[in-house]
Formats: C-alpha cells, structure tokens, sequence
C-alpha cells in the first residue's frame, strides 16, 4: 500500500509523482526514467545501476 507524501506526491499538474521509497517498495527497475528513480535508470546513460 502506497502512502501519501510518503511514497507519492501530486505535482502541479496534477499527476502522481512516485518517490524512492515507492521504487524501493516495488523493488525494482521500470526503466521508465522516472524521475525519484534510486537506480538511476536514464539519468545519463540510459542504463541501471547495479547497485544503489
């Protein structure tokens, strides 16, 4: 279960905003270049990190 200004926001524009505690949670990549993304996936090379 996903808490409120704990593992999301809602930016100005109204859209939910996953944070690091949420990625942690689910416990892996997406690879969808999020932006709170702790693996840092798309960051500058398009790739994950191994490790965090």
């Amino acid at each position: 279960m996903f808490v409120e200004g704990i593992d999301y926001y809602v930016d100005d524009q109204g859209r939910y905003v996953f944070t690091e505690a949420a990625h942690l949670k689910r416990g892996y990549c997406c690879k969808n270049k999020c932006k709170h993304c702790p693996w840092g996936y798309g960051k500058e090379t398009g790739e994950v990190k191994k490790s965090k």
